[in-house]
């Protein structure tokens, strides 16, 4: 904002250093700040948008940091229990050894103290029989519930470092497409590809044109390299009433059809796994920009590809921990 203040500032001081501006150059200046004024709306509403991204990413680490911290607390409260009972186990082993001594010097004395002892020996050595054994189990569980930890570990940092990796190949896969309305961008774990209508879609058409054919085939050799990805198609729209057919109710269907149109591009691999794949159309209930500017609109008017590690190896470690 201050620079479209300085902006202007410098535009009026050249106006009073002239003395005299035709209607022409004053037109076009005001042209010039309605313009700068709508870019500076836009870049707002980006910043917001990136704000409530960062927060939900914020919420979404808490809850991993806390499953993890949970997970650990379990494991140090099994080493906690782990410790107070081989301390139990040496005192009654103490207490074992002295009650030995006492029934061998008690045998010469008191036959009938003997057996008393003698009692109380075995009902000792029963004790420490069952610790032991709970000793024993309590360390095996300790030691297997230490080794899912560490593989739990492993395990996501391998996830995320493939979901970088994948990243950086589409990316790449992608380069032709920079400045035609495509972004790639990781979050979360997960691999955001955003494509504009401009580069898929005719107006209120669901056939995809030559350009965004090239790039869906593109993304289709990369991801037919990576068949342990769930990869979701979202179809979205701006706000705009959609009623050029007949057949379609409505911006939910269109955005559906060119969801379902991706996916049916993408199965021509025959390399992709078709069960790895979900077309769904969200129509204009999900925007990333304001649908009160051309530039807002054409924005929301987009497909995404949203691409998931699958994690049932997670969720089982999880489960057995």
């Amino acid at each position: 904002m201050k620079m479209i203040k300085k902006t202007i500032l410098v535009i009026i001081i050249g106006v009073l250093v002239s003395s005299c501006v035709s209607s022409k150059v004053y037109n076009e200046l005001e042209g010039k700040y309605a313009s700068l004024k709508r870019e500076h709306r836009t870049l707002e509403d980006d910043i917001n948008d990136l704000k409530k991204e960062r927060e939900a990413d914020r919420v979404a680490m808490k809850e991993l940091q806390e499953s993890y911290d949970q997970t650990k607390a379990e494991r140090d409260a099994l080493q906690n229990t782990y410790d107070a009972l081989s301390a139990n186990y040496e005192n009654l082993k103490d207490s074992y050894d002295a009650l030995g001594k006492n029934s061998s010097a008690a045998i010469a004395a008191n036959s009938k103290k003997n057996r008393e002892l003698l009692s109380q020996l075995e009902e000792k050595e029963r004790i420490l029989a069952t610790e032991r054994s709970r000793l024993d189990q309590l360390e095996k569980d300790l030691a297997i519930r230490s080794k899912r930890v560490d593989e739990l570990e492993s395990l996501i940092a391998a996830k995320d470092a493939k979901m970088q990796a994948l990243k950086t190949a589409i990316s790449n896969a992608l380069r032709n497409f920079e400045g035609k309305g495509l972004t790639v961008e990781e979050r979360d774990g997960k691999v955001y590809i955003s494509m504009e209508n401009k580069l898929l879609f005719d107006s209120g058409s669901w056939a995809i044109g030559t350009q965004g054919t090239q790039a869906v085939k593109q993304l289709g050799t990369v991801l037919a390299e990576n068949n342990d990805i769930a990869i979701l198609i979202e179809g979205h729209t701006d706000d705009v009433p959609f009623t050029g057919n007949a057949s379609l109710k409505g911006n939910w269907d269109l955005s559906t059809k060119r969801a379902t149109a991706i996916v049916k591009l993408l199965v021509e691999n025959s390399d992709i796994d078709a069960q790895n794949l979900t077309a769904a159309g969200r129509g204009e209930f999900s925007p990333i920009a304001s649908n009160e500017t051309v530039e807002g609109k054409a924005k929301n008017r987009r497909i995404e590809v949203i691409l998931t590690p699958k994690l049932d190896e997670i969720t089982k470690l999880l489960n057995d921990i």
